[in-house]
């Protein structure tokens, strides 16, 4: 098949991209592409909820704004909120893309529900992004040195996100074939 068709294929809204009929519908690398995409909306998702979670308690912006006046712009972090926000969007999204893909391509385990996998494989996730974060990009890059109480709440942001990254794409990629229907959204729940 050519890319082409494939991507027509990806696009094409008459047939169902989502659940367990569909996945097994498609090839390995397919239904991998499709979750990447469902992995761009579940990092922006992710990332929203990581942020709301971060900002009243921590009450400064995500450390891409100081690697923003760092290495672009210069000048102090407090400079360039909205450039350390979209800078952190960017990464939470592109993040969330790879672990869709990751995701869908991981075959261990289908005995267990994917809401489940995606919980358990998403604070994985979400964990080893936050250890790279502190270890690598703050420590190494940005050279900044949290205190303890500070690298907790980091740490719980990037379990926060990886949770909500993993039930996403967990319920959207392999889970349920509707789910307005099978989680009764219209129901009041």
């Amino acid at each position: 098949m050519s890319l082409s068709n494939r991507l027509r294929r990806l696009r094409s809204t008459s047939e169902s991209k989502e659940g367990p009929r569909a996945t097994a519908e498609q090839s390995r690398m397919e239904h991998a592409a499709y979750a990447a995409i469902r992995g761009l909306q579940a990092g922006f998702v992710a990332t929203i909820i990581m942020t709301a979670f971060r900002l009243p308690i921590l009450r400064s912006l995500p450390p891409s704004a100081n690697f923003y006046s760092q290495y672009v712009s210069g000048g102090d972090p407090e400079d360039h909120p909205v450039a350390g926000l979209l800078l952190h969007f960017v990464y939470g999204i592109q993040a969330g893309a790879l672990f869709g893909g990751l995701f869908a391509l991981q075959d261990a385990e289908r005995s267990i529900e994917p809401e489940q996998r995606g919980i358990v494989w998403g604070s994985i996730y979400g964990m080893a992004l936050s250890a790279f974060g502190s270890q690598v990009m703050l420590k190494e890059v940005l050279d900044i040195r949290l205190d303890a109480d500070e690298l907790a709440l980091f740490h719980a942001g990037h379990l926060i996100y990886g949770l909500s990254l993993g039930a996403w794409i967990g319920s959207r990629t392999e889970g349920v074939e509707d789910p307005e229907e099978d989680y009764e959204y219209d129901n009041g729940n």
